[in-house]
C-alpha cells in the first residue's frame, strides 16, 4: 500500500497576504516558484504511481516546478480546486470579522452571492470524498501525489482519516507545505505534516 502525498500550491500575491483565494486563477510569485522548486528536492525520492492536479495555474506550475509536470488532461481533476468562497473571494479573515465578528470558516462558512454562491464543508468533502474513491486503487500499486489548495486538501486530510470535513481545521498546510497520509495497522493514519 503506498502513501497519499497532498501538496498545496507555492506561495501567490494573494496568500501571501491572507486573501481567501478560492476559484481565482492567480500566478505563483517568485517566492512561490522557489517554494514549489525546494518541496520537489523533498519529494524527490517519491515516485507515484499516479499525480493528480487541480486545474488552477497555481497548483499546475507549482506540480511541474517540483518535478511533477502534467502531462495530461486525465491528471486534472476539477474535484482538487480550492473551496469557493463566494462572495468572500479576495478577502481576508480580518476584513470579513468587521461585520461578522468572530467569523470562523470552518464552522460559519461562506455567505450566497447574487452571481457566486460559494460552497460549505460538506460540498467541499463531496469533492474530496470523490478524489479518495479515484486514488484508492492506484494506492495499490504504490504512491499517490495530489496538488491542489490549503482549504480543500485539509478536508481532504479530514476525510482520508475518517473525520467530518470541518475538522479539516485542525490541520494547517501553509504554501508548498505537504502532508503524507499513510497507514498503520491497516487504519488511516498521519504521517507528516510539512
Amino acid at each position: 500500500m503506498g502513501d497519499l502525498v497532498v501538496l498545496r500550491h507555492g506561495e501567490t500575491e494573494w496568500s501571501a497576504q491572507g486573501r481567501h483565494t478560492g476559484t481565482t486563477d492567480i500566478p505563483l510569485t517568485p517566492r512561490g516558484e522557489q517554494q514549489a522548486r525546494d518541496v520537489g528536492a523533498l519529494l524527490r525520492d517519491r515516485k507515484p504511481v499516479l499525480v493528480l492536479s487541480s486545474p488552477l495555474q497555481r497548483a499546475r506550475e507549482t506540480a511541474r516546478l517540483a518535478g511533477f509536470p502534467i502531462d495530461s488532461e486525465d491528471q486534472l481533476d476539477p474535484d482538487l480546486v480550492e473551496w469557493d468562497y463566494g462572495a468572500y473571494e479576495g478577502i481576508t479573515t480580518p476584513e470579513i470579522r468587521e461585520s461578522r465578528p468572530g467569523w470562523y470558516l470552518w464552522t460559519d462558512g461562506v455567505p450566497p452571492g447574487e452571481d457566486h454562491p460559494g460552497e460549505d464543508a460538506a460540498a467541499v468533502g463531496a469533492r474530496v470524498d470523490r478524489v479518495l474513491a479515484r486514488v484508492r486503487p492506484a494506492l495499490e500499486h504504490g504512491d499517490v501525489l495530489l496538488i491542489g489548495h490549503g482549504h480543500t486538501l485539509r478536508v481532504l486530510i479530514a476525510r482520508y482519516l475518517g473525520l467530518a470535513p470541518e475538522q479539516g481545521g485542525l490541520f494547517l498546510l501553509g504554501t508548498a507545505g505537504h502532508a503524507v497520509l499513510t497507514q498503520e495497522h491497516g487504519r488511516p493514519a498521519l504521517g507528516e505534516l510539512v
